[in-house]
């Protein structure tokens, strides 16, 4: 098997490459819309892409499924869940339903909870062993957190359901989550992989009794998204890809401590973490403007002045500059 993690820090989401040995037929899993990078990695491996699954309709990024699946070469299925509400063909995957890449199998666990829709996808190579050897779970179980139900009809219960159900395997299954930061969650430790043993005996929020776990995931969640309302349309295909295509970001210049202590007098320290974050411990003299606030108070800041952005590990700076 090969196997190949993409990390996208802007949105701290994860995307995925697998594929066989034997006979170079290849599965993408969450792609994002920076396609180029598969399909270089395809090139150079002799890979022959069969499926393009995204385990969910995205909420904070645009998924780059179908504009890959446009530039391949002979057919290419994109696969979700079957109760995906999205307006373009696609192959509906039930539960316990399974994709072939040569002696490989992606074994489909239906695990609602963050959206309706949601799926894990278990590898498995039967040669060696009937047992998989780990999973995607996308925005269902995080590294030190499980995926936040506020998001298209998600629902805190069936999160509960899922999650016991994932945590139910072996110790060994290595997990890859579709999100090691950003929004998804509310307390991911920024690592990309885990185990199942480990976030069962680790993870907080799997410690908690299904009351107790329904009413504090249901209760405070981080901000959404700015343009949730645009990404879920486009991903659902009711508009058009184009947007996304042009929006790639700009470099954002990264200043160290002593930077920041020499910066000009008429610059402002801009702290873009949530109030109980700033109220913790800040930089003196920083402004506290969440981040899912600038779009509606930016006049607060003043004109034509430099700005110097502060957040927990850099991904909230860079959304909002």
């Amino acid at each position: 098997m090969y196997f190949k993690q993409f990390l996208d820090e802007r949105v701290g989401c994860a995307s995925y490459l697998i594929a066989s040995r034997q006979t170079h037929e290849a599965a993408i899993v969450d792609p994002s819309i920076e396609t180029e990078q598969y399909a270089a990695l395809l090139r150079e491996r002799g890979f022959t892409l069969r499926y393009l699954i995204d385990t969910h309709v995205h909420a904070d990024h645009v998924s780059g499924a179908r504009k890959l699946a446009a530039s391949m070469p002979g057919d290419v299925e994109i696969c979700l869940h079957e109760s995906a509400r999205v307006t373009y063909p696609f192959r509906g995957l039930r539960d316990g339903d399974e994709l072939a890449l040569g002696q490989l199998r992606l074994r489909v666990l239906h695990t609602p909870g963050h959206r309706p829709e949601l799926i894990s996808l278990l590898i498995v190579n039967p040669e060696r062993s009937p047992e998989p050897s780990m999973m995607l779970t996308g925005d269902s179980l995080l590294v030190g957190d499980v995926g936040r139900p506020d998001f298209g009809g998600g629902d805190a219960a069936d999160q509960y359901a899922s999650v016991t159900r994932l945590l139910a395997l072996p110790d060994w299954v290595a997990v890859f989550p579709g999100h090691f930061e950003g929004p998804g969650g509310k307390g991911m430790c920024g690592r990309p992989s885990t185990t199942v043993g480990f976030e069962r005996r680790f993870n907080p929020i799997v410690q908690l009794v299904r009351e107790v776990f329904v009413t504090q995931l249901a209760g405070e969640v981080p901000a959404r998204p700015l343009n949730i309302t645009a990404i879920e349309a486009t991903n659902r295909g009711e508009a058009d890809l184009a947007w996304a295509m042009l929006t790639t970001s700009p470099p954002v210049p990264e200043i160290g401590t002593e930077e920041l202590a020499n910066r000009a007098e008429d610059a402002v320290v801009l702290d873009v973490r949530e109030p109980a974050e700033y109220d913790a411990g800040r930089v003196p003299g920083a402004i506290n403007l969440p981040q899912a606030d600038l779009a509606t108070r930016l006049e607060e800041l003043p004109p034509h002045t430099p700005l110097l952005l502060v957040c927990q590990g850099g991904y909230g700076s860079l959304r909002a500059a």
